[in-house]
């Protein structure tokens, strides 16, 4: 729309001519407009003097930023509604419902209104069951000992004690705990061409090595020996020492195999101590073979490597020792435990030595016999149930 040449102010004063006496044509023919011009003028502005003009012009302003006002707290109220609605709990809301009655002597039905929030809701009372609370008193016992066990573990651990607990009720009791722990993913590798792991059929065919470092409290470090057997994922051994050379491994080996019998296959890395000229000699004369992977492919021996990552979670990362022999105390306590009461994923949530029993094709006469770790009688495998354990080392 084209602007007028004239402001408003004038275009008052020139309808305020015709009542001073002059007529419409000379009022035109003296300003250079047209009659419809006029007329169109007076409809408008007729009746206004200038003062009431500002006046309306003012008020006009004001309620533009009214308006504005307005609408952007109509937003906020908006905002605030649809974050309340869908961030905060009804347990969360109950108590903003009771605040707005206290502090601001809101009523009942504005507040529940105000946060989104239904009569119902807020009159209705959580009934715990009864039954529910054996659940929480074993998951706290279970979860008190093992802090880095998931659902699954916990749950499996409870099947085999003898509960049969719906997963789904378990589950939801656990989560009502706040027990659920983040998982932490890294980033896969790219697909890498990996030698066959082929799985035994019967325990002794193939047993899996690798070291482990940690330190002391005072700083000290230490290395482990771990030695598991494939078909079960048994512990066998874990030799605690602050130097493990070639000497020491085929030692071990030696009082390993006098009591539960020698191995067709031993897999290990390439290791100073594995390659070692002794080891090589130890196993041709037992006849034992030693199966190395390539070299920077730890995944071929992966059996004894995601029994390392248990170890460090469960065992290293978990507990301070003082000394060497503390922490083999400690070790074989966790050995039994890992052995006879920890279900195993890979193994049906069985315990190894479960699996070992029900899939170890072992004569049944003969079954329990069968020479497993057996935790030594001076310690108390109960010492284990609590982070903050001590041992009295003898």
């Amino acid at each position: 729309m084209k602007n007028s040449k004239f402001s408003e102010v004038q275009i008052i004063k020139i309808l305020s001519e015709q009542n001073q006496g002059k007529t419409v044509n000379e009022i035109c023919r003296n300003h250079g407009i047209s009659q419809p011009t006029f007329y169109n003028w007076k409809s408008k502005y007729g009746g206004l003097d200038v003062q009431q003009l500002s006046k309306m012009k003012e008020m006009e302003k004001q309620l533009s930023q009214y308006k504005k006002i307005v609408a952007e707290q109509t937003l906020e109220i908006v905002v605030l509604k649809d974050v309340i609605e869908k961030a905060l709990t009804p347990c969360e809301k109950r108590e903003l419902v009771e605040y707005s009655k206290e502090i601001h002597n809101m009523s009942l039905r504005k507040a529940c209104k105000v946060f989104s929030l239904r009569s119902s809701v807020y009159y209705y009372r959580q009934v715990f069951k009864s039954s529910d609370d054996e659940i929480r008193a074993e998951l706290i016992l279970v979860a008190d000992s093992n802090q880095t066990w998931g659902f699954w573990m916990m749950h499996n651990r409870l099947k085999n004690l003898g509960f049969g607990w719906n997963h789904k009720r378990v589950y939801r009791i656990y989560k009502s705990m706040r027990l659920n722990l983040r998982s932490k993913r890294k980033k896969r590798l790219p697909a890498r061409i990996k030698q066959p792991l082929v799985r035994p059929i019967y325990p002794n065919v193939t047993w899996s090595m690798d070291f482990m470092h940690d330190s002391l409290e005072n700083g000290k470090s230490v290395r482990t020996l771990n030695i598991i057997d494939d078909f079960n994922r048994e512990i066998l051994n874990i030799t605690i020492d602050s130097s493990l050379p070639s000497s020491k491994v085929i030692f071990q080996l030696e009082q390993l195999i006098e009591w539960r019998g020698k191995p067709e296959k031993i897999r290990v890395d390439n290791g100073p101590e594995f390659i070692a000229e002794k080891m090589k000699d130890y196993c041709r004369k037992e006849n034992i073979e030693l199966g190395f992977i390539q070299p920077g492919k730890p995944t071929q021996n992966s059996l004894i490597e995601r029994f390392n990552r248990t170890f460090r979670t469960e065992f290293l990362s978990v507990y301070l020792f003082e000394n060497i022999r503390q922490m083999r105390n400690y070790a074989e306590i966790w050995m039994w435990m890992y052995n006879n009461e920890r279900p195993h994923s890979a193994l049906q949530y069985l315990t190894p030595r479960d699996f070992l029993l029900k899939y170890g094709k072992l004569n049944q006469n003969s079954a329990h016999e069968f020479p497993t770790f057996q935790q030594n009688f001076n310690n108390d495998n109960n010492k284990i149930l609590t982070k903050n354990s001590t041992f009295e080392c003898a």
